[in-house]
């Protein structure tokens, strides 16, 4: 995760850029009407115009340009009210009309700019354009020991190609930037951000340069599917290369691929420049172009940012810059928190969303959709802590009964016996009998030994079977051992 790299002949500097290719929330493609659903039977969404026959011609879903309207305006972004399809050549058996319908010099969103936060601290990363395009199909190689299939469902499907500029130095500020950039577009509904689907994935540009020369020369690693895979090729990538100039090599501009069984990257062909696809705007279709109250309108229907919310509850609800930040990295979890700090203590809600509930949804393996925990039985165990009704150490017990099997705080409680026991004539005859059974304690106590005063109230909760209020207990100890 290091942003400098120590070599034998000195220190130098990982910069890197991403181009990540988030797939439109969309019912339909870009250019046709069939459907997007993930998971269906291959070749079972394919509409001629996917499949290239001749004569069909494309049709721009407007939903698809709202979409990438709103990420742009989520960035903080320059939207282009006149952007322009070009025709990107190349051949894959994947690709059968031999072109990708993309855009080139004149794409729909500008440049922006995405704040991040990594362990090197806070830090604006720059966004030099977005563009709309058609994914292709996919080639399956797996099927047959000597043919090869192709799935055209992918095919037409909208992406929005997001080209940071290359401001980034390290795995972990890569990282931080596509989690940022992912948040986003999920709290706008844009993009769902699955890259286990196959609706995030990300080209990784690295070059390595010692610090305060030009730019080096970058290799372009495609189709990376995870985070950590991404700041792996990139630990690898940059590695690799100081260790090729450190010894008088140079660096191939090229094309890699990631190999997540070795953590390697490899070649894959040499990297194409733009000329090499002959690019030229698409004669089937019409420059887009749209007003600025279009864009306006749509501006005025954003939710919340992560930013703005984050920011939020720092001034509103008092809680800390890195409680906050976690509560409203995924716009789940900050709506839940939202429901169940609602008339409640914020900062004893947060703590029990993120270190309880997260503790158990990490140490289980699901997601907080997955769980059998919502807002309205957490918020129901949070009421008889603060009530005092049942103590801290009790309520942990409780919610662990809630997390497996779910039900209500209250009736587990009543139905195992687990209220607080607030008494004070019966906390006083606990206390009485444990002072009694260790007078020598008490002695020492007296005479100054201040630290068995845990002592004493570790063996009033244990005799209580951790039922007895702790703060009476401590009222009434130092009444008893004051006498």
């Amino acid at each position: 995760m290091k942003a400098l790299i120590e070599g034998q002949t000195g220190t130098w500097e990982i910069v890197i850029g991403l181009e990540v290719h988030a797939q439109v929330s969309s019912e339909s493609k870009l250019f046709s009407g069939a459907s997007t659903a993930f998971g269906a039977k291959p070749n079972t969404q394919v509409s001629l115009i996917d499949a290239a026959m001749p004569g069909m011609l494309p049709v721009i879903n407007q939903h698809c340009v709202r979409q990438a309207i709103k990420t742009g305006l989520g960035i903080n972004a320059t939207v282009n009210l006149k952007s322009v399809f070009d025709r990107k050549n190349y051949f894959y058996p994947d690709l059968p009309q031999g072109y990708q319908i993309s855009q080139y010099k004149h794409p729909i969103i500008g440049e922006g700019t995405l704040t991040i936060v990594s362990e090197e601290g806070e830090k604006e990363i720059g966004i030099e354009r977005i563009h709309l395009e058609q994914d292709a199909g996919k080639s399956m190689h797996d099927q047959h020991p000597s043919k090869s299939f192709i799935d055209l469902n992918r095919s037409g499907v909208a992406l929005m190609e997001i080209v940071s500029k290359p401001d980034m130095r390290s795995a972990g500020e890569a990282a931080a930037y596509i989690r940022k950039l992912r948040s986003i577009m999920r709290y706008l509904g844009t993009c769902d951000g699955n890259m286990q689907e196959g609706s995030l994935r990300c080209d990784v540009n690295v070059s390595v340069r010692k610090i305060g020369e030009e730019l080096g020369t970058r290799c372009e690693i495609k189709n990376v599917n995870s985070i950590r895979f991404v700041q792996q090729a990139i630990d690898y990538e940059s590695r690799r290369q100081v260790e090729l100039l450190e010894t008088g090599d140079s660096i191939d501009q090229e094309t890699r691929l990631f190999d997540a069984s070795t953590g390697q990257t490899r070649s894959m062909r040499s990297k194409e420049e733009a000329h090499d696809y002959r690019y030229f705007p698409d004669p089937d279709l019409l420059p887009l172009e749209f007003s600025q109250n279009y864009v306006d309108e749509i501006k005025a229907e954003l939710p919340e940012l992560p930013d703005h919310k984050r920011d939020r509850f720092i001034a509103e609800f008092g809680l800390s810059a890195e409680d906050a930040d976690t509560l409203v990295e995924e716009k789940a979890t900050a709506e839940f928190y939202e429901e169940l700090s609602n008339g409640r203590d914020k900062k004893l809600a947060a703590n029990w969303v993120i270190t309880e509930l997260f503790g158990a949804l990490n140490k289980s393996g699901i997601g907080l959709r997955e769980s059998k925990v919502d807002a309205h039985n957490l918020g129901s165990l949070i009421d008889l802590i603060s009530d005092g009704t049942i103590s801290g150490r009790i309520a942990k017990d409780v919610f662990g009964e809630i997390f497996e099997s779910g039900g209500s705080a209250n009736s587990i409680v009543e139905r195992k016996g687990l209220r607080q026991i607030s008494d004070s004539g019966q906390l006083t005859d606990l206390i009485d009998a444990v002072l009694s059974e260790n007078q020598d304690k008490v002695t020492e106590f007296r005479e100054g030994k201040d630290k068995l005063f845990g002592f004493f109230v570790g063996q009033v909760m244990k005799r209580s079977q951790g039922q007895a209020n702790p703060k009476l207990v401590n009222e009434l100890l130092k009444e008893k051992l004051a006498g």
